[in-house]
This record gives structure tokens, sequence and C-alpha cells, in this order.
């Protein structure tokens, strides 16, 4: 059971992989029981029904069926609220399941022909005259009229439902041609067709306006066969047992100008705050006498207090519509009213607003629809009309029309390849003709002095295309499997196409990059439409080769934004998503990409809220076939960076032991409910994972269990910060956080920033970012960029994806999707571990809360996480076989271990040569969490739980891996924790010169007590300091976010054991009280443990003078301290420093050398040579790039641009120096000597 603005629903699913017959469920064996009050304030209690409604579908998911069943768990009894604790399901099944249709494949009609593309603005029979043609750029002399088609979807959105899109390619309408009898087009000659604009009702997304696009486009032909034709209309026989004289006519005013709530599709218009008091009025012709008149408004509000629109109709007050207050969560407060008022010839509509006195408050228009009655009478032009109700009749209906004579024929259009025509062709006044009952029609009554234009557009030819009949084959032409499909707008082509070469190359995948004008241009006339990329993927998922070859990932290559039609300022939207067309509230008005990705007959119910054919609400039944994935990507160079990041993650650069660690974050207790469910559960759940992959390396930051600081900006966790920062940037596979959050950050205490977003740099060490909690990834909003877009979009680390909320999420939903998430993405029971889009696809499918659509994956859905093979295996220490050994760990002892690498199934790759990374945690340390907010429990006790965390680093190491095998040594440091126990040995092993890396773990080796007997040492590690590269001398210049690199040489190595005092730190500028502990970025060097590096990364340092103090402790705990001073010239201005030669004087060798402030940027070079007259003998242009801030890659011989020797003597050179990045430039002067 779960509730969603107060509304209560149940849900449940379960396997069957039969198809069950929706009239047949039954539920018996009901119990009830009392709500309580604290349920009966959580519900609105005004939507409750006296009646179980129970409904019962059947959806399917690639590899499994389910049964899928929905009903209200409250009802009202006698007065009272009763809520179901237990009943029984019965029900049967159907064999009339209507099947998905293998589509086959055909050439799109676009592939071939001559093409040209126009608009319609309105709805009705236009007429396109020879001179149109000739504009739109048609040899109009050369046709044949027979030929000439029209095609196109119209100006209505394709339905959201699959079942409702049986076309697949632009559909062509049947068009009237006047005059092309002589085989020629004339001047006078003509061509009527029918087209429909973007503005009329449409039940499923509530509103007169496409949401999607203003634009209805058709296209036409003259190329191939001939065309469709307006036929004759065939009457039924038989007399009329039905008069049929007037219509139901619908007219409105709806503006879609403001998104008040910034969620959902509906848009509003006409905004009441200092104009509180408006009109608006409708004409309408010919109503019918004593007939009512329906008026619909639909208006919202937000305001901090209940507030109302006083509602008056031709001067006659009606019920006000009364809005509630809005908060956090309910944004805005909708209402529509419906009521009738006696038939008249004009509706004046006036609305005031009464903001209860709060200025601030606003109340939007979204619209008034005024339906009436009208005589079926000409006279005015032409007109559509449609009679409601005879979809309810049986038999013959006569239609006639009165004042006819201007009336020159009928056209029944509710076929558009199917349209028929009466011609009134003696100009009668009174105009009849018979349809059969039954269904509902729709005609156009058709004045030739009033035929419609249609409006030419700028791009009006065509290229030929042919999606249809290419996305299904290969380069030879021939019939291929997709498995991964990218959507990309045209501009970002060119780094999708880099990602599709990437797969195609490293992992195998055969992928297809489809541009989306390309989609609309075939699958929805050219007009904006998300069902037009469903509609795409589907074709291509119903025309695979098998069901195990249909196409398993689709990438969604661009941004969104709530806004489709660049309402917003600097509004981009390069792909559209599917938003609800609920508009109020941040739980239930959501976005998904699971639209996309739902591929059955009976899907495309996302929401709920979707409207059949027949008005039927549908529930959300859809099932995820496909892993859809997201890059939030809105220009090229951003698109292109991200690529970077994909290409990196999957290259040698980014190997490392960090393969090995998983991060887990939880937000600290602020109520009573949040201990067991955000707490206590992920704490257990990391368990679960170090039970179930125990070669994962479970790191835990529980806010709870640091110190709480109170801050001018609230209460705040700084040391929290600084252990994210340090898990994020020593590397992590993946990160797990759960709690709240929200658009700027992590958590109330800010725990992540926008800031720290930013600032991750994890370069090639980028995790899986998981954040259950609220909006932390709202990426559909263009004024406002959140906190989870710059984690992903960091280019110097930050995350290689994001498994995300994109809307507020209930901690229920959290916990269970935590639980279904972990199984998945880690591979419980298997080596063979999904791409974490497929993790989140079958999650989503095992959970049947509708809020799960939420929950995005943001990167690259055939991405597979780097864990590494299995697997590693300790087989020996010191020289004894590991399973009979009996030797402890003592502190100060040497140690030796020796192991080997091999497949799963415990075979020794005798040809595997390479480096393993050997990193030894001491004992499991218990800590307990510290009440930080007083939250107490049923018993009045402070909530706290005592938990376990990794113990310290003992030693992080590397040894040669030669024919599988290996051994290393190292001495166990004098702080670790005396009581003996089993420490932890995380393996990791990389092979040479090809990208395959191994992992495994040891939890045998037992570790404590002090080795009385060992050898003395008295003296401390020695230290080397360099900033960015070791070429690197005191006093230089560097960027503002220098590296830096610690040499550290001990006889008995260094210690990383965090005892007391012990860390290793740096304190910058003798700030003492904030130093850098660095014990977790020290590794020690291969094959010698008393040799190692330190390398850590500063950010954001100040221009100017620094000095850096390091101190370093041996594994005796003697420590030494060195001292290294830079200067930070800063990232806004390029530096040149240190200008020289080498060696100078020379004969005929030597380098340039210059130190500058931006390593790893490319930097183009120019060196000139003069005589000491000016003369310019030498020029060298060279682009250099260098890790460091010293340049030694410019090299002369000493000859000239001639390639002649220069003489002897002095000579003067310029080095001249311009970024790449923002074309600053710098230069200097030096002299050389040529002996």
């Amino acid at each position: 059971m779960f509730v969603v603005d107060k509304q209560v629903s149940f849900k449940t699913q379960w396997d069957d992989s039969r198809y069950v017959d929706p009239s047949s469920v039954r539920i018996t064996n009901i119990k009830y029981s009392n709500l309580s009050d604290y349920e009966l304030n959580k519900i609105d209690v005004a939507a409750i029904s006296n009646d179980i409604n129970v409904q019962i579908a059947s959806s399917k998911a690639r590899e499994k069926s389910m049964a899928v069943l929905r009903l209200n768990p409250i009802v009202k009894q006698n007065g009272q609220f009763k809520k179901i604790t237990s009943f029984t399901v019965n029900y049967g099944y159907t064999t009339n399941r209507e099947q998905s249709k293998m589509l086959s494949i055909t050439n799109s009609v676009l592939a071939t022909g001559a093409w040209f593309k126009f608009k319609v603005e309105e709805t009705g029979v236009h007429r396109i005259s020879r001179s149109f043609l000739e504009d739109l750029g048609m040899n109009v002399s050369g046709i044949n009229p027979a030929n000439i088609k029209v095609y196109g979807h119209g100006g209505e959105t394709l339905s959201l439902l699959n079942e409702q899109n049986n076309e697949f390619d632009l559909p062509e309408t049947a068009i009237k041609v006047i005059g092309g009898e002589d085989g020629s087009f004339d001047s006078s000659d003509a061509i009527l067709f029918y087209g429909t604009s973007t503005r009329g009702y449409s039940v499923e997304n509530d509103s007169h306006i496409n949401p999607y696009d203003d634009n209805s486009y058709y296209y036409i032909t003259a190329s191939g066969g001939p065309g469709l034709r307006v036929q004759e209309l065939q009457e039924p026989s038989g007399g009329a047992n039905e008069q049929i004289n007037t219509f139901t006519d619908s007219q409105f005013h709806e503006e879609d100008e403001y998104t008040p709530a910034y969620v959902g599709r509906r848009w509003y218009g006409n905004r009441f705050d200092i104009e509180s008091d408006q009109t608006y009025t409708f004409d309408v012709l010919n109503p019918v006498p004593g007939s009512d008149t329906e008026i619909i408004i639909r208006a919202g509000a937000i305001s901090e207090s209940a507030t109302s629109l006083a509602v008056t109709v031709n001067g006659v007050s009606v019920d006000p519509i009364q809005f509630g207050a809005t908060n956090d969560t309910q944004l805005l407060s909708d209402r529509d009213v419906d009521f009738v008022i006696p038939s008249t010839g004009q509706v004046v509509v006036n609305m005031t607003y009464n903001n209860a006195g709060n200025p601030s408050s606003k109340a939007y228009l979204d619209y008034i629809r005024v339906v009436s009655q009208r005589i079926l009478q000409g006279g005015n032009g032409q007109f559509g009309f449609s009679k409601a109700g005879v979809e309810l009749l049986s038999g013959i209906g006569q239609y006639t029309i009165s004042n006819a004579t201007e009336i020159s024929e009928v056209w029944d259009v509710t076929e558009r390849n199917n349209i028929r025509s009466k011609v009134n062709t003696e100009g009668a006044g009174s105009f009849t003709f018979k349809s059969l009952l039954g269904s509902k029609r729709k005609y156009v009554a058709v004045d030739a002095g009033d035929y419609l234009s249609p409006v030419m557009i700028s791009n009006k030819t065509v290229s030929n295309q042919n999606l249809k009949g290419t996305l299904l084959r290969g380069s030879d032409g021939n019939f291929s499997d997709v498995d991964y499909l990218i959507v990309a707008p045209p501009y970002l082509l060119q780094p999708a196409l880099r990602l599709a070469a990437h797969h195609k190359n490293v992992n195998g995948l055969e992928v297809k990059v489809v541009s989306v004008d390309k989609i609309y241009e075939e699958f929805s006339s050219g007009k904006q439409d998300i069902s037009a990329i469903r509609n795409m993927v589907r074709y291509v998922y119903e025309n695979a080769s098998s069901e195990a070859n249909r196409v398993k990932y689709l990438c969604l290559f661009g941004d969104n934004s709530i806004d489709n039609k660049d309402r917003l300022t600097d509004n981009i939207n390069p792909l559209p998503i599917f938003h609800t067309l609920s508009s109020t509230s941040t739980v239930s008005s959501f976005m998904s990409d699971d639209f996309y990705g739902s591929m059955d007959i009976n899907e495309g119910t996302i929401g709920g809220k979707t409207i059949d054919e027949n008005g039927v609400l549908r529930n959300d039944v859809d099932l995820l076939d496909i892993a859809v994935g997201r890059i939030l990507a809105d220009d090229v160079l951003l698109a292109n960076s991200l690529v970077d990041k994909i290409i990196a993650y999957e290259s040698k650069a980014s190997y490392g032991n960090w393969r090995n660690n998983f991060t887990l974050i939880s937000d600290d207790v602020d109520e009573f409910y949040e201990f067991q469910s955000l707490q206590v559960n992920l704490d257990e759940l990391g368990d679960e994972i170090e039970s179930q992959k125990p070669f994962i390396n479970v790191k835990k930051i529980h806010s709870d269990a640091f110190e709480q600081q109170s801050s001018a900006g609230g209460d705040r966790y700084p040391a929290v910060n600084a252990a994210i920062v340090e898990n994020i940037e020593v590397g992590s596979l993946i990160v797990n956080y759960f709690g709240h959050g929200g658009e700027d950050g992590l958590a109330k205490e800010f725990i992540v920033t926008r800031d720290a977003a930013q600032n991750f740099k994890n370069e090639n060490r980028f995790p899986c970012v998981i954040t259950v909690t609220c909006e932390f990834t709202k990426f559909d909003n263009p004024e406002r960029t959140t906190a989870g877009e710059l984690v992903y979009w960091n280019p110097d680390g930050g995350a290689i994806s994001l498994v995300t909320t994109t809307r507020s999420v209930t901690v229920s939903l959290g916990v269970e999707f935590n639980q279904e998430m972990a199984a998945q993405l880690f591979g419980f029971g298997t080596n063979d571990v999904s791409t974490p889009a497929e993790a989140l696809r079958v999650s989503k499918n095992n959970i049947d809360n509708d809020l799960r659509r939420v929950i995005f994956y943001i990167g690259d859905p055939a991405m597979h996480l780097a864990f590494p093979k299995q697997r590693i295996n300790i087989t020996t220490l010191n020289d004894e076989p590991i399973e009979s050994s009996t030797t402890v760990l003592q502190a100060l002892s040497k140690v030796k271990l020796g192991g080997n690498i091999t497949d799963e199934n415990g075979t020794l790759l005798s040809t595997y040569n390479g480096v393993l990374e050997a990193k030894l945690f001491d004992k499991d340390v218990q800590r307990t969490t510290l009440g930080n907010d007083g939250v107490k429990g049923t018993d009045g006790a402070l909530l706290v739980f005592d938990f376990k965390v990794l113990g310290s680093g003992i030693f992080n190491g590397q040894a040669t891996v030669t024919n599988g095998k290996f051994e290393f040594e190292f001495v166990v440091p004098r702080d670790i924790q005396l009581p003996v126990g089993a420490g932890r040995l995380s393996l990791y092993a990389q092979k040479d010169n090809v990208l395959e890396d191994q992992t495994g773990y040891s939890l045998d080796l037992k570790i404590g007590g002090l080795n009385e007997n060992a050898p003395e040492d008295n003296i401390g590690p020695e230290i080397l300091l360099f900033m960015n590269d070791e070429s690197f001398v005191s006093g230089g210049i560097t960027n503002a976010s220098p590296n830096l690199i610690a040499k550290l040489s001990d006889a008995n190595g260094i210690n990383t054991a965090s005892g007391i005092g012990h860390d290793m730190i740096a304190i910058l500028d003798g700030d003492e009280s904030n130093p850098f502990v660095l014990n977790e970025f020290y590794q020690a060097a291969v094959d010698d443990y008393t040799n190692g590096e330190t390398f850590y990364k500063f950010r954001d340092l100040e221009d100017g003078l620094h000095t850096l103090t390091f101190k370093a402790w041996d594994v005796y705990n003697n420590s030494t301290t060195a001292e290294i001073q830079f200067v930070v010239a800063g990232d806004d201005v390029l530096r040149l420093d240190r200008v020289l030669n080498y060696p100078n004087p020379f004969v005929s060798y030597t380098e340039f050398w210059f130190e500058h402030n931006r390593p790893g940027e490319p930097l183009d070079v120019q060196v000139q040579i003069f005589t000491v007259t000016g003369k310019i003998v030498k020029t060298i242009n060279q682009q250099v790039v260098t890790p460091g801030s010293q340049s030694r890659d410019i090299v002369w011989d000493g000859r000239d641009d001639f390639g002649d020797k220069i003489g002897k003597g002095v000579y003067v050179y310029k080095i001249s120096v311009k970024s790449t990045l923002n074309n600053k430039r710098v230069e200097k002067y030096e002299k050389l000597v040529i002996l």
C-alpha cells in the first residue's frame, strides 16, 4: 500500500506466464481493521469510496510475465473508514490475448522520390494551388496529377498507448484533385485535403494544445504511383430511424505560458495576481433553443493558505473554485469545475481571484471549454461537426443541414485514408445524407468559398531517408540485429557516434545511432512527439530475429527540459521526456524515461492516468523491456567530455584497487522512523553486500556517528564532508547515499553540496553514484542546475553514472529499492554482473510501487561497472601453506605472503603477467552512532546503534605477478590493535598490456600482538616533495589545483595504520587545525615495501606563495617532516616562469625549458631564435602537454630554417606559449650561446 498526495492505493504483482482475464477477478475472505488517527491524517477522506474497485491485468518484461493487481485498500462502511488487511484473489485466464504483431521491415515512403513539406494552422479542408506547389519547389510541369499524394499524422499527439500506434511511417491522407483529368496540373487546378492543427481537445492530455509542438506538418509528393482519393460517400439503404439536425460543438480558451510548479506536462496561462479580475467571451453560432451549454474550467493556485476564484457566467454567480494551501511537496493546488447553463448566443465568463490577503498568492487558468448544442446550419463558411451520443445508438441516422446553399459537399473525415464525400450537386438549401449509427463519426461541411490555406515553411524540401529500411541492416545490406540504440539530436551526433564506435570496438556491440529529427520526420510527420521515439524503438524491438536478440540498451543522448516549446529563459530541450499529466506535486508529478523502454502491446500506461480510446483510465502496468539511460548533455563540448569519461573508465588508466571499494552513506536521524529505515537498513545492506561479495571493501559513513557542529547556516558535519571527499577521491566503484536531500545537495546538513560536486578530483576513479533521496538530479528545470547534474558533469572527477531520483521519493520505496538494486547491481549469486541500467530495469520490474518511475539511470546504459574478474588467492604465509599456518601477524614482524591468480574454476592462469595490489586492513572496528538530534525510541531511550567498520589500513603495496604467481613482504606497523583477530586482505591485479583485471580477498590472516624481538629502528623516513611532477623545484609556479607528490623511503616501511597522532599529514600555510590526512593516498612501490609514494590533489588554492609541511611516520613510529614552497598562479592567467635552455652554451643540441601553470593542458609553443640584430634564423612550433608544471619537450640542433648550421655566437630567443582552451598568450626572452 502506498499513499501519494493523500491518495491511497494498493498494488501487487506476481509471476504468471499465462494471460489473465481482467473480467474474471474476484476477491473474497476480506478482513478489515480500523484506521488510526495518524493514518486518517495521511489520506484524503473525501476521496474514499464505499466500494472496493479491483483490477487485474497481465504485463510482460522481456523474459518474464506477471499478473498485476490493484485495488483501493480503504473503504467507507457505515460511516467508518476501514482498511483491508488481507484477502484472497481468484481469477481466470483468457486465450484471446492481443499479441504484439511483428512489424514487417519495410522501406519508408520517404526512401525515394521528391518530397516537400508545409504546415497547417487550422483544422479543416485546405486548398493547394499550382502556385503553392511551385513555391514549394515542385516541378509542376512534369507531374502526373494522379500521382499527387499527401501524407501526415496531423497536429494531434500520437497516443501514449502502444496498442493505439499502428502507423510506423508517414500515413497517407485521401485527397481530392480538382482538374488534372488531362494529365497535367494547370493553374486552375487544385488539391483539397483535410488537415488538422495542433489545437483541439485531447482526452489523453486533458488539453486543447499539443504539449510537444505547435506545428502540424504535411508532406506532398508526385513521385511513385497513384495516391488515395476522396471517394463517394456510400449511404446505407433503408429509412432512417434517427433524424439529426444538431451537433455538439466545443470552443475553448487556453494558453500555455507558465509551469507554476515546474513539474508535469500541463501548462497554464492567464495568471491572476495583479490582474485579479479577468473576463472571457465565447460566441455560439446557431445555438439549439432550450438546450444546455456545458462549461468546464480548470485552474490552479499557489498559496500558503486556502484561496479561491469567484466565477460568474453571463452575470450569474456559480460556486467558486476553492484551492487548498500548497507546501514543499504539494506545489500547486489545481481544481476543475463543470456546470451547465441554458443555451445562449454568447457566454461571458468572469473570474476574480481572492488571495486571502496574501499578495504572494497566484492563480493560473488552465482552460475554459464551452460545449454547446448547435443547429446544423450553413451560412458561415466551412465547419466541422460531430454528434455526441451516436456511438450508443443503432440503425441509420439522417443528417440534415439547413441553409446549405453555400455547402458544396460534406466530407466524412473519421479515417484519414478513407475520406468519403457527398456533393451538394444542386446547391440545395436543405442538404441531407445518411450514415450508420453505432460509431462516432467526424464530418466537415465544405464551403467552396472558404477553403483554408496551407502555410509555407523555411525547410520546404525533404531529403530522402529510410530508418525503417536500414536500422536492422548491417553495412553489407543484410539483416542485422541491434544490441544498442542511441538517439541523439543532430548537433550531438558526433559524440554519440564516438560512443557507438567505442562499444563496437571494445565490447563488440551492434550499435545504431539515430538522429531524433529523422525519427520525427518518419514516425510523427516532422513534429516533436515522445511517442515517435518510442515507436521507432518498438519497431526495432519487434523486428529482432528472436526474442533473445531484441535490442537491450537504449541511450537518450541529450538533456531535457520541462519546457518542450522554449518558453523558459535559456531553455534547451534536445530530447523530450515523458511527464505525467499531473503537474502539482514533487511526488506524483514525475518524469520518466521508462516510457521509452516499455514495448508490449498493452503498455504505455506510465503514471496510471492514460486514457484509452474508450475513455477508460488505464492503471500503470508497464514493465521495462529495455535498459534505458540518458546522457545529460546539451552542447557538444559537454557531450564529448562525458564520452571521454566513459572511454577513460574502460581504459588502462582507470585500473586500480579502488575497484574493490563500495561506500555507503546514511543521513542522520531526525525522526523516529528514520532510525530503522535510513540507518539500520542501509547498514545491514552493507553487511549483506560484504557477505555476498566478500572481495568488496564496504566503507561506511553513517553521518550520525560523527560529531555534529552548529554553524550560522545550521547544523553541519564537516568530518562527514571530508570522509565523503576522501572516499570518492581514493576511489569507490559504487557510492550509495540514503537519506534526505534536494536539488542543492544531500541531507539538511549539506554533507554534499553543489560546490563539492564540482570539486571532486577523482580522475580515472569514477564511481556509480546512487542517491536514494529527493530531487537530487531534477534535471528538467533549465533555470536551476542540481547537485546531481554537477556530480555527473564534473570533467575531473565526480560520477561515471548516477542511479538517482528526479522527484521526491518515499522512505519505504527507498528501502525496497536499495534491497532490490543491490542484489542486481552486485550480482548476488553470480559473477556475470549486468550493467547498472539493466540492474535498474530488473529492480524496477520487481517493485510494484508506481513511484519507482522517479528513479533514473543517468549515463551510458550499455556500460558495465568495472568489477574485476575472479580470482586472486593467497596460498602461503611466510612460505607455509596458508591453510595450515598458525602464524599471527604481530606488530613489527616481517611478513611474506604468496599467492596465485586462477580462473573461476581454480585453474592457474599460467600466462598471467602483471602487477598485484595488496591492501591489508586491521580487524573490524565497532562503532556506535551518537544520536546527534536527540531522537528517542518508544521506550524513551536515545536511538543509537552499534555497527562495524573496516579496520585501519596496515599495508598498501604492490608486487609483480609472473606466470600467475606472486609474493610480497612488509613489516606490520606498531600501531595495530593488539588483541588477536581476523584481518581483511584485499587483492587486485591487472594484466600487462591488456584490459584485464582480477580481484580476490583473504580473511584467513590473524592480526595482533607485538613482536618483542623486532630489531631496533630509531630513524624516520626520508621524504622528497614535489608539486605536479618530479621536475618541480621548491618555489616554482603551479596551477590552483596542484598535485602533491611525496616520495617516501624507510628501511621498514611507512605507517598508514592511523595510530593516535601518527597519521601521515600535510599542513598548508601553517594551518595545523585543518591538516590533510593522507594515509589512504599512500602506496608502496612494486616489490619494495621500503619505498612508496603519496599522491594528493589540492583544489582551488588562492593565488600567491604557499608553504606545505609534510609529516610521515615509519612502522616503528619514527617521524620525519619535510617542507616545500610553491606559487599558485591561478587558472585564469597563463604564467610562464624559469625560462632557460640546457645545455647553454651548446654545440649541436639544447633543450628549451620553462615552467607554467597549466599541467595537463595542450599548449601551443613557439620558439624563435634571433641574431643580436633582430633577424629571425629559426622558428620552432610545437604543441606540448606536460603532467606537471615544467616542459622540457622542445629541442634544437643549432640549424636554421633551411637546415644549415648557424655560426657561433650569442643569440636571443623568444618563447611564446598560448592556451588552446582560452587562447591566452604569454612570452619571454632569453639568451643562448652556440660554441
